[in-house]
């Protein structure tokens, strides 16, 4: 195991009792314990408080634009299929204006890890109704509360044949070490979702609202997720109860063992050939 001091970056930023807090504690640990390097990890990040996260991290980061967080780890992953590559999104970066970009993955299934912190709003923007408040959550730009039902993006990702899908809860560190430990080993795209309570801008979905109803569905009878009918049911469970841990798992080819250039090796270590001469007498 390496030291968990090797991953420090500046101190958070985050409000106090803030669910990233946990995360970031657990993603340490889990990194720690599969000794993965500083250099040999990349982070991805997009716009919202989950999207400070790699400023918190010493390692590899790119910092992109709201919803645009996997085409950007896709791409390096490609590149450097050496790389350990996270996405890390909020549910409004990643199911809102990144949704598309999250159907695409799921269907290319590239080697690579996403995070999504799901606080159920907006935080850095203040507050607003984001794709996972629940029906009937009231925020100052939703006073009468929202109106429509929330997203069950893990329900799609099943749906989708996603090839890892799991959730964990940021009261629960040491369970979601050992859920961050099997996404980032899995060989695929894995799908991580944290339930991440926002002690500023979400009052009803608080540590001891999901205290009450979160359980581990792997200590349940018939656990079964490799049953892609199981895993939906599982998926789309929420309210009084609500399931943490692999929902769903399943075997694929990676994106990577379709691209011939990848054959080669990396594409970082390849050296293309610059026909400055050709090129010239062609355009000169």
């Amino acid at each position: 195991m390496l030291p968990l001091d090797l991953y420090q970056g500046i101190e958070p930023a985050w409000c106090p009792g803030c669910g990233n807090f946990a995360m970031l504690k657990a993603f340490k640990q889990a990194l720690a314990e599969l000794e993965i390097r500083p250099q040999e990890l990349l982070i991805v990040s997009g716009i919202g408080q989950s999207s400070k996260f790699p400023h918190y991290l010493r390692c590899n980061t790119f910092n992109g634009i709201h919803g645009r967080t996997l085409p950007v780890a896709t791409g390096a992953k490609l590149a450097n299929p050496e790389l350990k590559v996270v996405a890390v999104a909020g549910d409004g970066d990643c199911y809102g204006e990144g949704g598309n970009h999250l159907l695409a993955a799921l269907r290319r299934n590239p080697d690579l890890t996403l995070v999504v912190h799901n606080n159920q709003v907006y935080a850095l923007t203040k507050g607003q109704a984001s794709p996972t408040s629940d029906l009937g959550f009231k925020t100052l730009l939703q006073p009468q509360g929202v109106y429509h039902p929330p997203l069950h993006a893990l329900a799609i990702a099943v749906v989708q044949e996603g090839s890892w899908v799991g959730r964990g809860f940021a009261g629960e560190v040491a369970h979601l070490t050992g859920l961050y430990k099997q996404a980032l080993t899995h060989r695929g795209f894995a799908l991580l979702e944290v339930l991440q309570p926002c002690v500023t801008f979400n009052k009803v979905n608080t540590y001891e609202w999901y205290q009450q109803r979160v359980y581990h569905v792997e200590e349940e009878p018939g656990y079964d997720p490799e049953n892609e009918i199981w895993a939906y049911q599982k998926a789309k469970e929420w309210g009084q109860r609500i399931p943490l841990g692999v929902l769903y798992r399943r075997s694929r080819p990676v994106l990577e063992e379709f691209h011939p250039a990848l054959k080669a090796g990396p594409l970082v270590r390849q050296k293309p050939e610059r026909p400055v001469d050709q090129l010239l007498a062609e355009f000169y």
